[in-house]
């Protein structure tokens, strides 16, 4: 490889990011659900012509940190790179191929110019509905992952340029809003051409070989960034565990067991030890998993160069096969995030001990998924899907921020008004949860509390949600954030729900609840400092009984 300029190379990697950033606006402004418009879950990606994630826009690391095993997995297995041709682009949603869960539909175009791949552009989106047992996507009774969805292997849904219109409409046949589907699947090809439009035009400015050279240069360079970050942490063995509470159908929490190893510039992160993969779906695949490990190590080295899969090199994962953390085929990992979120916070606690100056608490450790199969009188069906957040851990020097989501899936909120304007939710109450937050030197985060009242005629409500016995860990003497709950009211009698549910019938006036997990607190809670305390009790973010804990330290 020819040496690149320094400001060349400079130029180009910001270029790249650009045609990233390009396709996310692209999908933002074209997207039909709020699911991708508003609470943002959907990534995009650029790849070099060897299937190397070289550039990312700023979007969810729980996406992004995977893109590149699936594709890896493509090519290796289904279709080999020699096979893609200009005008195609491979799509997959499939788990057990690089894939984490069936709503995740990823897909994949080939750069050409002047006949050469120079590039591949990718895009990957949450989708509202892929059929299965539960409207959404997240089945709590599913003991296979037949019971989930359609599942779609790599294929050419665009071939030559040319839709492949009858598989398209077979996708479209199994799932429950198809006008959504469709608006938001033309949205993810719009921009790949997008992309490729760009990526064609950074070909011909500075030519294919430089391109491809500078790709190979941002690897190294991400590469030796995690390194050197990497040997600035203590050498050592750190063991660390969180849990999952369960999976709705065997009792029992399910163990997340880590052991981190630094040694020089390498890490190696062991999950022996975790759990075997569990009968309801919770399970996540290494693409869950290594993705959760990278998102954790990249935050906690303090990496500052702009994050590509050259971090990733340095970085080894053993998990057992068969695990929670490494499920086996055909079990069922819709509620994948579930694990993956404490796969990040036991790495996390891992690093802790190496560099307790560094790492905050546990942040809420979930994602609140749930949806709404809404029936209307005239007949007509909606999935209204959405998805909640927490609390953040304290650092070791300030309070952790509240109603915060989390680095790992990095989603935003759906504004109320949006949903109120087009789904029959009329909200009663949503913000911060007091007390929520876990006590310590420096408090954690609050979780939030959201009410809604149901407005149509029957719907079926499900749930992928945690933390429900379990709080998110304290540090140094902090003590946890408090845990989640899920009830439905209905003529003034308040029923709770299990954290995975499933089918609860919802009629005209119900009044649906959560509180979501508020962030571990760090340091003892005698050292609180009285006059943030006093300003905790003047902003409402800690009652005068919830003051008790501290004054009794």
């Amino acid at each position: 490889m020819a040496r690149i300029d320094p400001i060349l190379l400079e130029i180009v990697a910001h270029a790249l990011v650009s045609v990233a950033e390009e396709m996310s606006i692209t999908v933002w402004r074209t997207s039909r659900s709020t699911t991708v418009r508003e609470l943002l879950d959907y990534s995009t990606a650029v790849f070099d012509a060897e299937g190397r994630n070289i550039a990312q826009a700023a979007r969810m690391p729980v996406h992004l940190n995977s893109m590149e095993l699936c594709l890896q997995e493509i090519l290796a297995r289904h279709i080999p790179l020699e096979e893609w041709r200009e005008g195609d682009v491979i799509v997959t949603n499939d788990p057990y191929c690089g894939g984490q869960h069936l709503p995740d539909f990823i897909a994949f175009k080939p750069v050409f110019f002047e006949g050469r791949r120079v590039a591949i552009s990718c895009v990957l989106i949450h989708h509202v509905d892929v059929g299965g047992g539960a409207a959404g996507g997240y089945n709590a009774r599913a003991v296979e992952i037949f019971q989930e969805g359609v599942r779609v292997p790599p294929v050419r849904i665009v071939r030559a340029g040319a839709m492949q219109d009858d598989l398209f409409a077979t996708i479209l046949l199994n799932v429950r809003d198809p006008d959504t589907f469709r608006g938001d699947f033309l949205s993810q090809l719009a921009a790949l051409e997008v992309g490729a439009r760009s990526l064609r035009a950074l070909a011909a400015r500075y030519g294919t070989a430089t391109l491809l050279d500078i790709g190979d240069a941002l690897l190294d360079h991400a590469e030796t960034a995690m390194r050197l970050a990497i040997s600035a942490l203590p050498d050592g063995v750190y063991d660390a565990e969180d849990q999952v509470d369960g999976d709705g159908l065997e009792e029992g929490a399910k163990r997340i067991a880590v052991r981190l190893t630094i040694a020089g510039d390498t890490l190696t992160l062991d999950f022996a030890g975790s759990s075997a993969q569990a009968a309801g779906p919770i399970n996540a695949t290494m693409a869950t998993t290594k993705s959760a490990v990278y998102y954790a190590a990249i935050a906690a080295s303090g990496l500052s160069t702009t994050a590509n899969s050259g971090c990733y090199r340095p970085i080894t994962v053993l998990a057992p096969e068969g695990s929670l953390v490494n499920a086996s085929f055909p079990a069922p990992v819709s509620m994948r995030m579930l694990t993956g979120h404490r796969v990040a916070t036991a790495v996390l606690r891992a690093f802790a001990q190496a560099v307790p100056d560094r790492i905050p608490a546990s942040y809420y450790g979930v994602t609140f998924n749930h949806a709404v199969h809404v029936r209307h009188a005239d007949g007509r069906r909606q999935v209204y899907f959405d998805s909640e957040i927490g609390g953040w851990g304290a650092h070791p020097e300030v309070d952790g921020p509240s109603g915060l989501s989390a680095g790992f899936h990095n989603q935003q909120n759906t504004p109320l008004e949006m949903i109120e304007a087009i789904y029959p939710l009329q909200f009663i109450r949503y913000g911060f949860l007091p007390d929520s937050g876990g006590a310590g030197r420096q408090r954690g985060g609050l979780g939030l509390v959201r009410e809604w009242r149901f407005t149509a005629e029957r719907g079926l409500l499900n749930a992928s949600f945690d933390a429900f016995v379990s709080r998110p860990y304290g540090l140094a003497g902090g003590e946890p954030g408090s845990a989640g709950t899920l009830s439905v009211t209905r003529d003034g009698v308040t029923t709770k729900l299990a954290a995975k549910t499933i089918g609860h019938e919802l009629k005209a006036g119900d009044i649906v609840r959560m509180e979501t997990p508020g962030g571990g607190g760090f340091g003892p809670v005698g050292e609180r400092d009285p006059m943030a305390l006093a300003a905790d009790l003047a902003d409402g973010l800690v009652t005068a009984a919830g003051a008790s804990r501290y004054r009794s330290a």
